[in-house]
């Protein structure tokens, strides 16, 4: 049994086509790593950009919910104020 905290790993097998497999290999002896820690780490990397775009299609979801539901926004001169503001390195109002 695992220690607290410790994360059993478990193995994933994939097929790739010849090309692929001499990038990776190629990709691994550049970073002086092994090929298996380049394709964890590219899934880690796709993962983590996937969820966060996923992150950020749920909350415009939720926004767009609140605007339908309260017709509430900010007005587009307020905006562009602010905008102007950050640009210029003021602190947010």
């Amino acid at each position: 049994m695992a220690g607290a905290g410790v994360q059993m790993a478990t193995t994933l097998g994939i097929k790739v086509d010849a090309p692929l497999q001499e990038r990776l290999r190629r990709m691994a002896e550049l970073q002086d790593h092994s090929v298996h820690w380049v394709i964890k780490r590219a899934i880690e990397q796709y993962l983590e950009r996937e969820e966060a775009i996923a992150r950020d299609r749920e909350e415009d979801h939720a926004r767009w919910e609140q605007y339908a539901l309260t017709g509430d926004a900010l007005p587009n001169a307020a905006v562009l104020d602010w905008l102007d503001g950050q640009a210029a390195g003021s602190d947010p109002p």
